[in-house]
């Protein structure tokens, strides 16, 4: 009776043993990452503004500074007075043929009255033509001037359309001068201050979206083949003794090629020489921090 109480004591006590270890175990573990976008100035010049701090909350295509843009509005004010130097050389062909057009009207109203003359026998042939080669004369004059009027004005329009490209492109630079936010974020980083020089290029700030952060974990073959692309899954997160947070996530990302193992991650199978990364989407809510370790619960 006592053998059997107590073969029934072992057994139960090796349950609740093999329930105790496997509550705590874990598939993976990792730190919080954040996608991070660097913020590049898009002119050179002096940093004239730039009224942002780490920390900082920003919105999508916010402006937060700009970068020294006199030399772009003297270009467009420069650009602006010669096309209305250009424009006030444009030629008005009606107002410049229209005396032209007055000689070729009489002209026209003298051929008509000798004409009726003609059949009446009160004027002569010889009048009639050369009332006509007049009239022809007058058109002809009045086809080449306008011509020649059309040409110039279409070769002034060709210079102001080309300036017009010009200020274009000047407008296009004053907005490249604009410090504006790519995407909704938190100001990880600044690296200049009002007053320096940017390069076109050069780093200002770096932004990262904290609302949708992931944990990068590390799982082993075997747990490989029990994961797959968006499977949700429960990620803890250590906040000191007895606090541990539990947030949903799910797997955006597993990748195809195996890496050693980091020094700073334990894996649920320590003796694995390779692991493979996965990325875990969480939704924060403010209390997660890059960097801050978190496990994904087996």
């Amino acid at each position: 009776m006592n053998k059997k109480f107590i073969l029934n004591l072992l057994i139960l006590c090796l349950i609740f043993t093999a329930c105790g270890k496997k509550k705590g175990q874990y598939a993976a573990s990792g730190s919080f990452e954040a996608t991070e976008i660097i913020v590049s100035a898009q002119a050179a010049g002096q940093i004239m503004q730039l009224s942002v701090v780490e920390g900082q909350a920003v919105d999508s295509n916010q402006v937060l500074g700009y970068i020294d843009t006199t030399q772009l509005h003297l270009k467009k004010e420069q650009l602006l007075a010669g096309i209305q130097a250009i424009d006030s050389r444009t030629y008005n062909i009606s107002l410049q043929i229209a005396s032209l057009k007055q000689q070729l009207a009489k002209q026209q109203t003298e051929l008509a009255r000798f004409q009726k003359l003609v059949q009446s026998n009160a004027a002569t042939q010889k009048q009639v033509d050369d009332l006509q080669s007049a009239v022809d004369v007058l058109e002809k004059q009045i086809a080449a001037q306008t011509e020649t009027l059309q040409k110039g004005n279409s070769s002034l329009l060709s210079e102001i359309q080309s300036m017009q490209i010009q200020i274009e492109q000047v407008e296009d630079m004053l907005a490249k001068s604009l410090i504006v936010t790519p995407a909704k974020g938190v100001v990880l980083a600044k690296y200049v201050e009002v007053g320096e020089l940017a390069g076109q290029g050069r780093a200002l700030l770096k932004i990262a979206d904290l609302d949708n952060i992931f944990l990068r974990a590390y799982i082993t073959a075997d747990q490989l083949t029990q994961m797959q692309l968006n499977q949700e899954v429960e990620v803890l997160c250590d906040f000191g003794e007895k606090a541990m947070r539990s947030y949903k996530g799910q797997i955006i990302w597993i990748s195809d090629k195996a890496e050693f193992t980091p020094r700073t991650i334990l894996t649920k199978n320590e003796r694995s020489n390779q692991v493979y990364a996965v990325k875990i989407a969480v939704k924060n809510d403010g209390y997660l921090k890059i960097g801050m370790y978190g496990e994904v619960k087996n």
